[in-house]
C-alpha cells in the first residue's frame, strides 16, 4: 500500500509556522497551496482564477508580516482561498460556499485572520485607513496592508480613500494586484532592481535627509525639488498618479517571484513614514493551464475535472432569467435603435455580453463604477436614448444616491434591470438582493415590477422599453425559469395592474416576484384541506394594483402577501394602502411574508428559502395560522411538496 508523500502544507497550521522558511521552502509551499486551491475548487466550484494569481503574494505576506496582529485586508475577497488555507482553515476548505461551510469571501466572524469582511469591490483601502487611524489613536504599532485588484481600482471609492490616506500621511501599505497588465509596463530585472532600491533603507534614509535639506529652501524651490524626485521615479517605474495622491510608489514587481516579493515586503514593512503603494503584476489563473488559457481565466467556475479542466455542465432545463432578459432586450433593441445597455463590469453576469455581440456600439461596460453607471445612463436618457442599466440588486445599492438625485428627481426614463433579486445561494449575504423593493419603492416617480416567471420577465422588458415618461425597474431572481413558453412578441403590461392566476373564496395569496411557483403549491395544499384559495400575481410593487388588492381583502378571510425582499417592502406598501382605505377595520386577517430580519449565510437556494420561511409549507402554515388552525405536519413534511 502506497503512503501519501508528506506535503510542506502539513507543517503549516497558521502563518507563524512559515516564519523560518527559506525562499526554497516558500516556493514549495506556494506550489502546495496552488494545488490545494485547484483541488478544493474542483469539488466546490467558486472563484478560482483570482486566487491562483495571488498564491505567491499570499505566502509572502503571511511570511513577512505578523498576522493577525498586522491587519491584512483583501478587497472583494475573490482571491482569498489561499489566505484561508494558510490561516487554519485548510481542513475545511472543501466546505467553501456550502451550507454551514466556509464563506467564499473574507468574513470577520469566521476567523481572526479575516480583518475585514468583503464581497463588494473597492472597500479595502477605506477600511485600511480606518484601521490605521484606530491603531495610531490607541498607540499600537501594527501594520495595515490592503490588497486591491486593478479592476477594483476603477471604482471611485478607492481613490477617495487613497486621497484621504495621502492627506493624513498615515502609515499604510496598499498592494495593487495588477493581473490584467492594464496599467503596468513590462516587468523585468531592471524594474525589480529599482523597486528593491527605492523601498530599501539606504534610499529612503537619503530621501528623508534630502527632504530635511529642501525644507529650508524657499517654497517654489521646495515644490520643484519634490516634483523632480517624484517624476524621476515615475518615469523610471510608473506610479506618478499614486505619488500625486500622496503614496510612495514601489514597482512594478513580478508578483510571482518570491525572491523579489519577500525582500521588497521586508523593506516596506520597515518603513516608518506615510502610505506606500506596491504595484505587483500577476497572472490570473497562474499555475493551472486550463485557467491560464481560458478567456475568463476561470474567474468563477462550477465543479470541474482537475485533469481535463472540464467543468460540470448545468442540467438541461429552462433558460436562466439572465439569458431571458438579454434575449428580450435584444428583441426590443432590434425594433428601437434608441435602446442602449449599461453594465458595471458584469457583462457576462448580467447577460449583456450577448447584447454586446448583437449591438457592440450600443453596449457600455463602465467598470466597477455603479454610481457612474447610473448617472451615465441618466445622461443618455436626458438626451433621448433609452438606457437599460443592468445591475445586480446588491450592486445597485452602491448607486442609490444617483438613482434618487440624478434619475428620479429629474424624472429621467432610465430602465433598471435588477438581476439576482432575492437570495442567491452560494454567494451568501453579500450578494443577496434583499432590499431593492423597499429602497426603490420609497422613491417618487419610480415604476417597480417583479417577474414571477420567464414569460413575465419578457413582458416587463417590453413594458420598460415602452415607458418614456418616468424611470422604471424590474427585478428577477438568479437561476432558471420555470419552463414557460416565452412570447415571441411580448406586449407591454398595463402599468400598475396585477393578474389573477386562480380563483378561490377563503384565502388569497398575493405574490410579488419569484415565489409564485411556491405560492401555487401552497394553494394546492390549502385546496386539499377544503380551503379554496385565490392566487394573484401582483406584478407591480409600485404603483400598486389597488383595485385588485382591495377586492382580495374584501372577498377573503385571509390575505397573505409573499415577496423575496426584506421587511418594509411590498407587504408594507399593501398594509399602508389598506389601512388608508379603512379595510383593516373590516376583519380580514393579513399576514406579510418577507425575508426575515437576518443575514442568511450561503447554502442551496431551497435551504435558504426554508430558513427564510418562504417555501410552500411556510405559506400554507401562515394561512392556517391566520385562521387559527393547527398546522400539524404541514411545515415539517416538506417532502410532499416536490
Amino acid at each position: 500500500m502506497m503512503t501519501k508523500k508528506p506535503s510542506i502544507l502539513d507543517r503549516v497550521q497558521n502563518p507563524a509556522d512559515t516564519k523560518d522558511f527559506n525562499i526554497g521552502e516558500l516556493r514549495e509551499l506556494a506550489d502546495a497551496v496552488r494545488e490545494e486551491v485547484v483541488d478544493a475548487v474542483s469539488v466546490t466550484g467558486g472563484h478560482l482564477g483570482a486566487g491562483l494569481g495571488v498564491v505567491e503574494l499570499t505566502v509572502a505576506l503571511h511570511h513577512v508580516f505578523d498576522t493577525p496582529s498586522d491587519r491584512l485586508i483583501w478587497d472583494v475577497g475573490h482571491q482569498c482561498y489561499p489566505h484561508k488555507i494558510l490561516t487554519g482553515r485548510k481542513d475545511r476548505i472543501r466546505s467553501l460556499r456550502q451550507g454551514n461551510g466556509l464563506s467564499g469571501f473574507t468574513k470577520r466572524a469566521e476567523s481572526e485572520y479575516d480583518a475585514f469582511g468583503a464581497g463588494h469591490a473597492a472597500t479595502s483601502i477605506s477600511a485600511g485607513v480606518g484601521m490605521a487611524v484606530a491603531r495610531d489613536l490607541k498607540g499600537d504599532d501594527n501594520h495595515v496592508i490592503c490588497v486591491i485588484g486593478d479592476g477594483s481600482m476603477s471604482a471611485g471609492m478607492a481613490y477617495e480613500a487613497m486621497n484621504n490616506a495621502g492627506a493624513m500621511d498615515k502609515r499604510l501599505i496598499v498592494i495593487l494586484n495588477d493581473n490584467d497588465m492594464s496599467i503596468a509596463p513590462p516587468v523585468g530585472a531592471l524594474s525589480a532592481h529599482l523597486a528593491r532600491l527605492v523601498s530599501g533603507g539606504a534610499y529612503t534614509t537619503m530621501r528623508k535627509l534630502a527632504k530635511d535639506v529642501v525644507s529650508h529652501l524657499p517654497r517654489p524651490l521646495k515644490e520643484a525639488a519634490r516634483k523632480t524626485e517624484e517624476y524621476a521615479r515615475g518615469m523610471a517605474a510608473g506610479g506618478t498618479l499614486f505619488e500625486e495622491l500622496g503614496f510612495y510608489y514601489v514597482g512594478p514587481i513580478d508578483g510571482h517571484n518570491l525572491d523579489h516579493l519577500v525582500s521588497i515586503l521586508q523593506n516596506v514593512r520597515d518603513l516608518k513614514d506615510g502610505p506606500v503603494l506596491i504595484h505587483a503584476v500577476t497572472q490570473k489563473g497562474k499555475g493551472y493551464k486550463y485557467a491560464e488559457s481560458a478567456a475568463d481565466k476561470y474567474h468563477g467556475v462550477s465543479r470541474f475535472n482537475v485533469v481535463t479542466g472540464e467543468q460540470q455542465k448545468a442540467k438541461s432545463g429552462p433558460p436562466s432569467y439572465t439569458k431571458v432578459f438579454a434575449q428580450s432586450l435584444i428583441c426590443e433593441a432590434k425594433k428601437d435603435e434608441r435602446i442602449v445597455a449599461v453594465t458595471a463590469a458584469m457583462p457576462g453576469g448580467t447577460g449583456l455580453d450577448l447584447f454586446g455581440e448583437a449591438f457592440p456600439e450600443r453596449m457600455f461596460d463602465v467598470g466597477i463604477a455603479e454610481q457612474h453607471a447610473v448617472t451615465f445612463a441618466a445622461g443618455m436618457a436626458a438626451d433621448g436614448l433609452k438606457p437599460f442599466a443592468a445591475l445586480y440588486s446588491t450592486f445597485l445599492q452602491r448607486g442609490y444616491d444617483q438613482l434618487v438625485h440624478d434619475v428620479a428627481i429629474q424624472n429621467l426614463p432610465v430602465r433598471f434591470a435588477i438581476d439576482r433579486a432575492g437570495l442567491v445561494g452560494a454567494d451568501g449575504p453579500t450578494h443577496a438582493g434583499a432590499f431593492d423593493i423597499g429602497y426603490i419603492g420609497a422613491v417618487p416617480n419610480m415604476v417597480l415590477m417583479a417577474a414571477s416567471d420567464e414569460a413575465e420577465l419578457a413582458r416587463m422588458v417590453a413594458t420598460a422599453a415602452d415607458i418614456d415618461d418616468c424611470p422604471s425597474a424590474f427585478r428577477y431572481p438568479r437561476g432558471n425559469g420555470v419552463g414557460l413558453v416565452i412570447p415571441e412578441n411580448p406586449k407591454p403590461l398595463a402599468i400598475g395592474k396585477g393578474r389573477i392566476v386562480r380563483e378561490g373564496t377563503r384565502i388569497a395569496l398575493l405574490s410579488l416576484g419569484g415565489r409564485l411557483d411556491e405560492a401555487q403549491k401552497a394553494a394546492d395544499m390549502l385546496d386539499a384541506q377544503g380551503l379554496p384559495t385565490t392566487l394573484a400575481d401582483a406584478r407591480f410593487a409600485k404603483p400598486l394594483d389597488e383595485d385588485l388588492i382591495l377586492r382580495l381583502a374584501r372577498e377573503h378571510e385571509v390575505l397573505i402577501t409573499i415577496e423575496e425582499g426584506a421587511r418594509g417592502g411590498f407587504g408594507a406598501f399593501v398594509l399602508e394602502m389598506l389601512a388608508t382605505k379603512g379595510v383593516l377595520d373590516k376583519g380580514v386577517k393579513i399576514r406579510t411574508l418577507t425575508l426575515p430580519d437576518i443575514f442568511i449565510d450561503q447554502d442551496t437556494p431551497d435551504n435558504m428559502y426554508d430558513t427564510a420561511g418562504l417555501n410552500a409549507a411556510h405559506i400554507t402554515a401562515a394561512a392556517l395560522g391566520a385562521l387559527g388552525r393547527e398546522t400539524g405536519n404541514t411545515v415539517l413534511d416538506t417532502g410532499k411538496l416536490a
